[in-house]
């Protein structure tokens, strides 16, 4: 395909040359030199009739550009270091900025390679063989402006292999060396241009525009180049407009209008021409749209006057860009001596001067002739301004000079003059020589191409403003060179603010919450959704739960683990319940000291002692209890734990129910006590069911360590840390706590049955306040324990308090008194009795049985007790018989009976009618009487 498609563009050229080898030759500027340089310029304007197709002159694009080239050639060969001993000379044609005419205007170029004459089918009038003169074929083309005829003629010089070098094309299909191999260019490609757009966009915070493109390839590729590269930034192009060929002022009202509808999108970005840029802002005028749009518009607008001369309101914060340029005092001084003489050099000076001076050289109607004397300085004064790309026209000249003079000194050093005779300058070297060269040019810039050819990508960015006098005028705010340098202190926009307009969508979310876009494809637009606690954000659009015992970090992009919290030893929560439990454990200690040494007082053995011990060792199990569930949870600790807190309160209130049921049984038999002892109340029997009860919780737990091993545990509490706490089954727990909440309830229970026993027994009273207090104690544990919104603090400090003080209420309740008497009041720490008065006795127990007094014949083989008798509802004596014989015991001896001195063996009681008691007199008295 490649090799037909070459075909046929030579037997196309073929056909062009054959016709027009003899024809009238067009204007062009050619001067004789050892190398040839090739130029292309749009010396005219695009014909506007049809079939015409070249229209007026351009000054600036067309005259300044080829003086430019002129004026590098002069400078270069006036250089004794750059191609010395070679006079460059030039072959330039003009383009009228049409491609079509462009690539009939280039066939003059390869005349040379393609010139191949038979002299033996010529000769002279005279009969001499005729001489041919070989047409010095032109080294390399500078050239062309717009990219729509480098393309056309980029086809063309690519079969010759002639290099071409554009000053002013930036085409990104120019940059495609498959199609364009010999094509380069010292200006940036559009696809820089695109990015340092994108670059500007994304700095004053627009990532909702909307873009606008000529019909064609500049405009519709420019735009294919922006919004490919504004993805990479979320940059979303709301809608792409396009402005046709021949756009009427109904179709730009209609542009405007469509521009408009989207409120959101307030910035346009443009790759629009100039005279479609002011046809766009006078639409704006007549729809009196002043202030709605900025734009943001590419090298086409640039900094020229064009596009806003009377309409500069509706400009006004416009920002654009050109390619970095300096002005180049040396060519001023150059154009500025130019007069009417330059024209024997210059073909197209003449039509130039008639233009600026309004005349004509030759007589035409309702014209001024030109006198060859106009003021050309007083003219340029006035209007004069150095065209845009002057500085790359020369720089695109002095990069092939130098090309070539690499080239020439790798082949022949210090001989150029004679390597050019003898060789021809192959094209490929050329290039090749051409892609690697890198020198200062004339605007102080570096020179040098890429591996696609294309020129560094330097910008100066202009913003549209007005100014301090009230006019206006394009102020220098930034560059690009690789990157964007933003010159903030020079931006300033409509009504004087340095801040640029809105242009966005949808507003930046807060902190911790992700974007859900309303519709799939935009990515601009969005809702704003909150993260939960839990959760970090993974990125913009996503929420992502961390795993158990992580949470989010400050800046939710990564789980960290939770801190790990358990109480220390230094805490205010552990302070406060171990300073209670260790005075407990100093008063628990004094207790059993005095227990212990006053083990054998009538008071202390009347009070139960093995009971007492037993209630002792709960009462220091209880607040060493707080010391277990303090500590650091281990496996030990945990196993502890299982066992202390059931079994220390298993301990108090099992002993104290067996105390308060055996008062209770006592008492509720009345007088059958004093006669027969109620069964199991002896020491042991109390000891041996206290243990049973004691048992069950034992058993408990060693089937629930049986069932679940102990073992700690991470506990979350909110989101922000673990607990350090032991795994335990809530079943388990409730089972212990509940076995001990009915022993509570039936001390409680047993201790107001035994509320109104008689003063002398008046511990009940002290059990059933104790029960009373423990009951409250618990009730407000409860909703404190539970009310603690999960705060493992206040959990386990609520816990040891609660035991602390169960353990606190029975010992001061129970235990107070006695070593009270025993310490303070030593003369009450005597036998007494203890039978409670008759009135008291009457309203608690039935009236005992009084034996027949008759029968004096009894003998009993045992002693018993047989009755008593009341005198003014006291108890006044017993009368004890033995033998037969009759005695009357003292009340000490009645005490024995609610003793834990008492023997195993029960007492038998004579019959009733076997002995005849004596009467005696009251040898103490209760209780209540002393």
């Amino acid at each position: 395909m490649e090799y037909y498609r070459n075909f046929m563009y030579i037997y196309v050229i073929g056909c062009h040359l054959f016709i027009n080898t003899y024809s009238k030759d067009e204007t062009k500027l050619k001067t004789h030199g050892d190398i040839i340089f090739g130029g292309l310029f749009p010396m005219h304007e695009k014909g506007r009739e049809q079939g015409e197709n070249c229209g007026d002159i351009k000054r600036e694009k067309g005259i300044q550009r080829l003086e430019a080239m002129l004026f590098a050639v002069d400078r270069i060969n006036k250089d004794p270091t750059l191609l010395p001993g070679l006079k460059i000379g030039v072959h330039i044609l003009d383009t009228c900025s049409f491609d079509t005419y462009a690539l009939e205007q280039c066939m003059d170029f390869i005349k040379a390679q393609m010139t191949t004459i038979d002299l033996a089918d010529y000769k002279c009038k005279d009969g001499r063989t005729p001489e041919y003169v070989r047409l010095k074929p032109v080294t390399g083309v500078i050239g062309a402006a717009a990219s729509t005829v480098s393309i056309m003629v980029a086809n063309i010089l690519r079969l010759f292999k002639i290099p071409q070098i554009s000053y002013a094309s930036t085409s990104l299909d120019l940059s495609d060396k498959s199609r364009f191999e010999y094509f380069s260019r010292v200006v940036p490609p559009d696809s820089f241009q695109a990015t340092a757009m994108v670059e500007i966009a994304a700095k004053f915070g627009w990532n909702y525009v909307i873009t606008l493109a000529d019909d064609g390839n500049y405009g519709e590729k420019g735009v294919s180049a922006f919004e490919e590269k504004a993805k990479s930034y979320g940059i979303c192009v709301a809608r792409s407009l396009k402005i046709s060929r021949l756009a009427t002022n109904i179709e730009f009202d209609k542009i405007v209008s469509d521009l408009l509808s989207i409120h959101k999108a307030r910035a346009v970005v443009m790759f629009v021409n100039e005279d479609n840029c002011r046809n766009l802002l006078a639409s704006l005028k007549r729809l009196n749209k002043t202030t709605e749009l900025t734009f943001l518009a590419s090298d086409s607008w640039g900094a020229k006057i064009h596009p806003v001369y009377g309409q500069e309101i509706l400009a006004e914060g416009t920002v654009s860009l050109l390619p970095k340029r300096m002005v180049i005092k040396e060519f001023d001084d150059y154009f500025l001596k130019l007069d009417l003489t330059h024209a024997q050099k210059n073909p197209w000076f003449l039509e130039y001067w008639e233009s600026i001076f309004e005349c004509s050289i030759k007589q035409k109607v309702n014209t001024t002739i030109c006198t060859g004397h106009e003021d050309i300085v007083a003219f340029n004064r006035e209007h004069y301004e150095q065209e845009g790309y002057v500085q790359f026209v020369i720089d695109s000249v002095y990069a092939l000079a130098h090309a070539l003079h690499a080239l020439l000194e790798t082949r022949c050093p210090g001989r150029f003059h004679e390597c050019i005779i003898r060789t021809f300058l192959n094209g490929e070297d050329v290039l090749s020589k051409i892609r690697n060269v890198s020198f200062i040019g004339i605007g102080g810039d570096i020179v040098q191409f890429d591996k696609k050819g294309d020129g560094l990508g330097n910008y100066d960015i202009f913003q549209y403003q007005q100014i301090d006098d009230g006019s206006y005028d394009y102020v220098t705010i930034g560059e690009w060179t690789d990157r964007l340098i933003i010159f903030n202190d020079t931006m300033k926009f409509r009504s004087g603010s340095d801040k640029p307009p809105r242009s966005v969508c949808s507003e930046e979310c807060p902190f911790g919450h992700i974007k859900n876009n309303t519709v799939e494809s935009d990515t601009c637009c969005w809702v704003c959704i909150r993260c939960r606690e839990h959760q970090m954000l993974k990125d913009e659009y996503t929420c992502q739960d961390c795993p158990d015992g992580y949470t989010p970090n400050k800046n939710l992009t990564l789980c960290i683990p939770l801190p790990v919290m358990h109480l220390t030893w230094d805490s205010l929560w552990v302070l406060l319940p171990v300073s209670v439990s260790t005075l407990g454990i100093f008063a628990s200690g004094y207790v059993f000291y005095v227990f212990i040494k006053y083990n054998n007082t009538p008071l202390i053995m009347a009070s139960g002692r093995e009971l007492c011990f037993v209630l002792l060792c709960g009462i220091l199990l209880s607040y060493g209890t707080t010391f277990i569930l303090l500590a650091k949870p281990t496996i030990i600790i945990c196993t502890i734990k299982r066992f202390i807190l059931g079994i220390s309160l298993c301990l108090i209130y099992a002993s104290v129910l067996i105390k308060t049921n055996r008062i209770y049984r006592i008492f509720n038999r009345g007088v059958k006590a004093m006669v027969k002892r109620p069964s199991y109340t002896s020491p042991k029997s109390q000891i041996f069911i206290c243990l049973c009860l004691v048992s069950v919780q034992i058993v408990g737990g060693l089937t629930w360590i049986g069932f679940e091993k102990p073992q700690t545990m991470y506990e979350k509490h909110y989101t922000d840390f673990l607990v350090l706490t032991c795994k335990a089954s809530q079943i388990a727990i409730l089972l212990s706590l509940v076995y001990n909440m009915m022993l509570i309830i039936l001390c409680t229970v047993f201790g107001f049955m035994t509320r109104k026993i008689p003063q002398n027994f008046n511990e009940a009273k002290y059990i059933a306040f104790t029960m009373y207090s423990t009951c409250i104690v618990w009730l407000a544990f409860i909703p404190i324990y539970f009310g603690a919104n999960h705060d493992f603090k206040i959990e386990i400090t609520s816990l040891c308090m609660c035991v602390s003080i169960s353990a606190t209420v029975a010992l001061v309740c129970l235990f107070g008194p006695k070593v009270y008497i025993v310490i303070f009041q030593p003369h009450k720490n005597v036998r007494q009795g203890a039978v409670p008065s008759l009135q008291s006795a009457s309203r608690s127990f039935p009236k005992p049985y009084i034996p027949n007094v008759n029968n004096q014949t009894a003998i009993c083989s045992k002693p018993t007790y047989a009755s008593y008798e009341s005198n003014n509802g006291h108890v006044t004596g017993v009368t004890k018989v033995v033998n037969c014989v009759h005695t009357t015991s003292t009340i000490e001896q009645t005490n024995d009976i609610f003793s834990d001195s008492m023997e195993e063996d029960e007492d038998e009681f004579c019959d009733e009618s076997s002995f005849i008691p004596k009467p005696t007199e009251d040898k103490a008295t209760s209780t209540s009487e002393q």
